[in-house]
């Protein structure tokens, strides 16, 4: 009984794997839809329940999602088991998204150096203009969005994909953080703290990409404790 249960197990394992692999590379779904699970099934050569048992693990995994009468839609939520858990794991909101910039300072400015070093004219370009974007952001909503979006897009040219996930992973802690920080100060302070990441970014300097973006969360962590504070007050 014990070796059949190992046998399966791998068998999804194997199936899950050969699933996400040719999700990843866009050879498999159409318009967002994968193959029904009897087609999934015969083409891998496996039951229907081990290919129920393979899609489910890539539902909670956040590639997949498994609709009762529309199939299986492929999604990018790769970031949403992480943001779940925080919820359960933090209950109490104030908390949680002060440690999500503890973590986003430990890995941001080693990101912002990174991209210093490497980053191209044209990646640079991108960079500037996803800045220019937050400057002229007519609301907070779109300012926030601004935010997030360069700061993904700085793990993106970071050259490393676990930076760029683990940020991914955080994404909504970002958004609760930035409309407590952003409603409390407003959005010039992100602007001219952004504009200094870009700076040093765009003159290669490596040390200053890593200060500027130590500095500007920083900020954010006092600004978010001043927020609580008045929330609490």
């Amino acid at each position: 009984m014990t070796l059949s249960l190992v046998r399966k197990h791998s068998l999804v394992e194997e199936v899950s794997d050969q699933l996400a692999g040719a999700i990843r590379s866009g050879g498999l779904a159409m318009d967002g839809l994968l193959p029904s699970e009897r087609h999934l099934a015969e083409q891998f050569g496996v039951s229907r329940p081990v290919v129920r048992e393979a899609t489910k693990r890539l539902e909670l995994q956040g590639l997949v999602e498994v609709r009762q009468g529309v199939g299986i839609r492929v999604v990018d939520r790769l970031h949403a088991p992480v943001s779940a858990a925080a919820r359960l794991l933090l209950p109490d909101e104030g908390e949680r998204l002060r440690q999500s910039l503890e973590v986003r300072s430990a890995l941001e400015p080693e990101i912002a150096r990174r991209v210093a070093e490497r980053a191209s004219e044209e990646e640079i370009a991108g960079l500037t203009a996803i800045h220019a974007r937050l400057e002229a952001a007519p609301d907070l909503f779109s300012a926030m969005e601004c935010d997030l979006a360069f700061h993904s897009e700085l793990a993106r040219l970071s050259g490393n994909e676990i930076f760029a996930l683990m940020l991914d992973s955080i994404t909504e802690l970002g958004r609760e953080s930035r409309r407590a920080t952003m409603s409390e100060v407003g959005v010039g302070r992100a602007v001219k703290q952004h504009a200094a990441v870009l700076r040093a970014i765009t003159s290669g300097d490596e040390k200053a990409a890593e200060r500027a973006m130590r500095d500007h969360l920083d900020t954010a962590v006092s600004d978010l404790l001043a927020h609580q504070g008045k929330g609490e007050g």
